[in-house]
């Protein structure tokens, strides 16, 4: 991969030079204050323990972290003063107790070594900068203050990202009230603009959206990805759970929901569908207005022209009669939803059906939007750029974000940023916009900070700090308040004073309030209400609809944010940046997405670099296959190729942002490619997606689950008869519901924080040496009969399947071990004992599921990799898990850790360990619920229930392993003429 260092310790070693000495020392002498420093103010735990500290007990507090502005629920698991593993906040009906991946990952960047210290003042924007004092760079403002005092602020510019902390609108109101010829304005690259300006259309000003997936009994993604990355996932995802088979309701067919996907790539969503149509991005407005048409959401004259658009193909339009009569049959349970990616007409489109049909107020609501600032952030940032353009901007003041690097390629704002003469960047890393300002000032990180935030839904929580600040930092508050005059007010003072005056009351009832808000992590009453507009109104364009015909000769290029690093914001995270892409598996960068047939036509395999040209702007990338991507459409994940995103982070993968432009920011038309010659190794910790006939991953359609009779998978022969379950108090269990699973890989890194599991770069994924202890493989169904996929005129359909260890009751490891470093416990554990391996790897060559990982190098010491070896990041490991040593076999083993705590705990309350005492990470993170852990013994259990369903099965049973783990196949909701459609192969006209 590009950027690539040498992972030998020896390497490490030669490249040390004074500063890494002096950050390594620096490092090492904050551990003690990591350990044992948290905030100075009165934090309050989550769920009621001692008030004392208890060495080795944790203690959980709520709180919330960001994404696009938004805050996700969580609580923080913390060892004595120092952050260590993230949960979901049970209390908080956005979260349901799950996470997502950058959640989970959170910890790791608090740690970061490469986190900006002390302020920074650069005399010329771009040079290395001169470290300054708080106290220095509030001389210097108190200069520009005057200047503004003078001029009502003229000159003076507020740049943000969409904020959702009542405590900041409120800041930057009064901020401007008091300089009323400021202005502020807003920029995210991952914006809702086009669902906004849709809104606007259909009702006149701009509502957001809130699904509610539950209530829905027939689902349509218009190029929509609910269940994909975002602030909506955790909650979206478990909504979807809720209204699907599996382990739920696996016999009632008529209150399942079905989902329809029409979309140009695959997307989570799509991979979820029930039915999918692959559509080039050109003919998915023509089909989402003849759908219009046909559900008579379109009225007079522009009907027929809508009906007249249905894009082209027998299949086609077989789908969009299916897609219709479903939606019609649900009515006020159907939902259409339109993708961030698409027109606003099509937004405005899926408002008509949903008006239409009766569903606004049942399976979505509306609501104003949530986060403050200008409602649409793309003419908000050209305006700022066409005023640094003419020099109209004095001063500039960006809190979070990083415009210079982001920021749509034509509007050049970082080449306009250094010639602002006072710019003021406040950050926690030193970004690529921080090195064109004058100031950077280090930012808190989101556990070092206080403040509030909103979550989608509009209900707002308190953010409480974890940890003292383990830098010279401030939070946005802090610097907010030293605008307005008032340096020295900390955030927890701002904080207090602004919910103080919205409670009123007295001193002794605004404490109880208090302290009950940071306990429960969520305000009471808080949520956002939902408005109920006029009927909505078809868009213009709707009366004189387009052909579907491609807008330019050439492939139109799809940018999409990455499910990893999202909008590059997470890219010196070494966590998110080993976490496979799901459906390519690809780490450590990006890569240019194409059909396979469209990259046999450019004679481009796999790992080949293509050239991607448009306008004069020229990329190179490497190729991976998207089976079920429609032809003429490449695709390209944002986020990679920073410049300044630390050793971990800086030169990882290609940087798509120089293609996106304003005007069109999720597709360029009219982009030609080539083959640039050479090639590129593929950091991909999967090579094949086919099951090549083996019954690995099971599909059965729901209509025959009812016919299916109970303990259909049976075992083996065998001369010997069934063991009984070994002696013990317990016997765990584990089932994964397939069709809950949504590739999702927050367990994969839940995971990871929860048991020390390091990364090892990507020179040695290549090699296939992953730490991971559990994987989520993809297969692809066949593009024909009763268990594959939607032909051509959908692709091949990804399959997820998490992979931990199987725990298998004859576990082939256990007897080829010489030095019985594979054992079984009383509880049925296949445990691993790591201070007695010597690493002769035989039990990893005998595993069937290739669950088991071995140390090649000291990837726990971290001098393997980047700065990974800093002692800083020691202080983010979990005390109860040991770290291996090189040489050493490892692998997942139910989270023992969690199995002995919860038994002590219950021994000393003298009681029986209860189902659902025990959660392991994976299950915790997971936000549709697909994992269930238990008691085999304790037949009131879920995961005995689950056991017990007809379509539980066992990987590879056939083997004899008799593993722990068991399997619930993926149930497909299936419309009958589709499904005829499909096994007759009729999908597949039309291929390539």
């Amino acid at each position: 991969m590009s950027g690539g260092t040498s992972s030998g310790a020896g390497g490490a070693a030669a490249r040390m030079d004074r500063r890494t000495v002096l950050k390594l020392a620096g490092g090492a002498a904050l551990l003690p204050a990591v350990a044992c420093s948290p905030p100075r103010e009165q934090i309050v735990p989550y769920v009621d323990m001692p008030e004392g500290l208890v060495p080795g007990r944790p203690r959980h507090y709520a709180t919330a972290l960001p994404l696009t502005g938004y805050g996700a629920p969580v609580v923080v698991e913390s060892h004595q003063g120092r952050p260590t593993k993230v949960e979901g906040n049970a209390r908080h009906p956005a979260s349901g107790g799950a996470t997502d991946a950058f959640a989970q990952a959170a910890v790791l960047s608090l740690y970061d070594p490469d986190r900006a210290r002390a302020p920074v003042w650069r005399g010329a924007p771009g040079g290395a900068g001169e470290i300054r004092s708080w106290d220095g760079f509030l001389g210097a403002l108190e200069g520009r203050r005057a200047a503004w005092d003078s001029t009502g602020g003229a000159g003076l510019r507020l740049l943000t990202t969409p904020v959702c902390s009542p405590t900041l609108a409120a800041q930057i109101a009064a901020l401007l009230r008091r300089y009323p010829a400021a202005r502020w304005d807003v920029w995210e690259p991952v914006n809702d603009d086009n669902a906004l300006q849709g809104a606007i259309q259909a009702f006149g000003r701009p509502l957001q959206v809130l699904p509610h997936l539950a209530a829905a009994r027939c689902v349509l993604a218009l190029d929509a990805d609910p269940l994909g990355p975002g602030p909506q996932q955790v909650a979206l995802a478990r909504d979807f759970a809720a209204a699907r088979p599996g382990g739920k309701q696996p016999r009632d067919g008529q209150a399942t929901a079905r989902l329809y996907a029409v979309e140009a790539a695959m997307s989570l969503t799509g991979a979820a569908a029930d039915h999918r149509l692959a559509l080039h991005p050109a003919d998915i407005p023509a089909f989402a207005a003849a759908l219009a048409a046909e559900l008579g959401a379109v009225p007079g004259a522009g009907m027929d022209a809508a009906r007249g658009a249905a894009p082209q193909g027998a299949h086609a339009r077989r789908f969009l009669a299916a897609v219709a009569e479903d939606l019609r049959a649900a009515g006020p349970a159907a939902l259409a939803l339109a993708g961030r990616t698409q027109p606003p007409e099509v937004h405005a489109l899926a408002h008509c059906i949903n008006d239409r049909l009766g569903a606004i107020g049942r399976t979505l609501s509306l609501v104003e939007p949530i986060r403050g600032g200008p409602a649409l952030v793309a003419p908000s940032i050209a305006a700022l750029a066409a005023d640094l353009a003419a020099g109209q901007v004095s001063d500039l003041v960006i809190l979070g974000g990083n415009p210079a690097y982001d920021a749509p390629a034509d509007l050049r704002l970082a080449a306009h940023l250094p010639a602002v003469p006072f710019s003021i960047r406040l950050s926690p890393w030193a970004d690529e916009t921080a090195m064109l300002c004058r100031w950077h000032l280090p930012e808190h990180h989101p556990l070092e900070t206080w403040s509030d935030a909103q979550s989608v839904d509009g209900r707002i929580g308190l953010v409480q700090p974890l940890i003292r600040p383990l830098f010279d930092s401030r939070s946005a508050h802090e610097l907010l308040a030293a605008l307005a005059g008032d340096p020295a007010a900390t955030g927890h003072d701002i904080l207090r004073a602004h919910w103080r005056e919205r409670q009123g009351g007295g001193p002794s009832a605004f404490e109880d309030w208090w302290i009950a808000a940071l306990r429960d992590g969520v305000l009471p009453g808080m949520a956002a209400i939902p408005v109920r507009p006029p009927a909505a109104v078809p868009p213009p364009a709707v009366a004189q609809p387009g052909t579907g015909d491609r807008a330019a000769p050439g492939f139109a290029l799809l940018f999409r944010p990455d499910p990893a690093l999202w909008d590059g914001r997470f890219a010196g995270n070494a966590w998110l940046q080993e976490l496979p892409e799901p459906f390519s598996k690809l780490t450590w960068g990006n890569a240019l997405q194409l059909a396979p047939g469209d990259a046999a036509a450019l004679a481009l395999d796999e790992g080949d670099l293509a050239r991607v040209e448009a306008d004069g702007a020229v990329l190179e990338l490497p190729v991976v296959h998207a089976p079920g991507q429609a032809g003429g459409v490449a695709v390209v994940h944002l986020g990679h190729g920073r410049r300044h995103a630390g050793p971990v982070g800086t030169g990882r993968g290609v940087d798509a942002y120089p293609l996106r432009r304003s005007a069109s920011p999720w597709r360029r038309d009219g982009v030609r490619l080539s083959a640039a010659g050479g090639r590129q190794l593929l950091a991909r910790t999967q090579s094949h997606f086919r099951q090549h006939g083996r019954d690995i991953v099971r599909e059965i359609d729901l209509a025959a689950l009812a016919r299916m009779p109970a303990g259909t998978d049976s075992l083996p022969a065998s001369l010997y008869p069934e063991p009984p379950l070994p002696p013990g108090p317990q016997a765990w269990g584990m089932v994964i519901d397939q069709s809950a699973c949504i590739g999702c890989n927050a367990c994969v890194t839940a995971c990871q924080a929860e048991n020390n599991i390091p990364v090892v770069g990507p020179e040695e994924v290549a090699l296939g040496r992953t730490m991971h202890w559990l994987r989520i493989d993809t297969y692809l169904a066949p593009p024909d009969g009763a268990a594959g996929g939607d032909g051509a005129a959908g692709g091949d359909r990804p399959l997820f399947q998490p992979v931990p260890c199987m725990q298998c009751e004859k576990a082939p490891c256990e007897p080829v071990c010489p030095v019985a470093a594979s054992v079984h416990t009383q509880a049925g554990l296949n445990a691993q004992v790591y201070n007695r391996c010597v690493g002769t790897r035989d039990c990893q060559s005998t595993c069937p599921y290739q669950v088991r990982r071995f140390n090649f190098r000291d990837y726990a010491a971290g001098q393997a990799y980047a700065n990974l070896g800093d002692p800083l990041y020691r202080a983010q490991r979990n005390p109860n898990v040991s770290v291996r040593p090189r040489g050493v076999m490892e692998k997942c083993t139910y989270c023992v850790q969690r199995i002995s705590a919860a038994g002590r705990e219950a021994e000393a309350a003298g009681r029986p360990l209860r189902d659902g005492a025990v959660v392991t990470a994976c299950q915790a993170a997971c936000p549709t619920g697909a994992i269930a852990f238990g008691d085999l013994r304790d037949p009131a259990a879920e995961v005995v229930r689950r056991k017990a369903l007809p379509h539980n099965y066992a990987l590879l049973g056939d083997l004899g392993t008799r593993p722990r783990t068991t399997y619930l196949a993926r149930l497909r909701h299936s419309n009958p003429v589709l499904a005829a459609d499909r096994t007759g192969g009729a999908e597949r006209e039309g291929e390539g």
